[in-house]
């Protein structure tokens, strides 16, 4: 088993889109990020790098590539999961913080989005929002958005074989 821990932060502006965990949300300002700025599922992405000790998201898809401008951070964690041939996604949990748009109506579908990413059941998914409680400056003032993701990874063995007394 590995546990894998992930964040992201952002600046939200107005005039761009905000999509969290690959659902589209109403609101007059989304993330200023070289990509589409989804912070779930960038925490998510940096999650499962670490679980599986393969880096982190600027090392894989770097702000400095314009390939990465402006696209679907689901597209980014398809590709991160092609890295993924010896490990099984057990579960993920996310936690987003946000102060001025109300994300209880979205959950499920962000749980949804997201297993059907994964390819995981959807009760191995867990979408958690919170607010900063008008504290801790941007966050608070509902100027950014924050997010947070835990992943546990099974090691996945095709077959177990004997070498000696032993099970490998």
């Amino acid at each position: 088993m590995r546990i894998g821990n992930g964040w992201d932060i952002h600046r939200l502006i107005p005039q761009r889109p905000l999509i969290i965990a690959g659902v589209t949300i109403p609101n007059d300002k989304g993330a200023d990020a070289h990509s589409d700025g989804d912070a779930a599922l960038h925490a998510l992405i940096d999650a499962l790098l670490g679980a599986a000790a393969l880096g982190d998201i600027g090392t894989h898809f770097p702000p400095s590539d314009e390939a990465y401008r402006n696209i679907d951070s689901a597209i980014l964690l398809e590709k991160t999961l092609s890295l993924f041939v010896e490990y099984r996604i057990v579960n993920v949990d996310i936690t987003i913080v946000l102060q001025s748009v109300r994300l209880a109506p979205y959950i499920t579908s962000m749980r949804e989005r997201i297993s059907s990413i994964l390819q995981i059941p959807l009760s191995s998914v867990s979408v958690k929002a919170k607010s900063a409680e008008h504290l801790l400056g941007e966050l608070g003032t509902g100027d950014a958005i924050e997010a947070t993701a835990t992943v546990l990874l099974e090691e996945q063995r095709e077959s177990l074989e004997i070498e000696g007394d032993i099970w490998v």
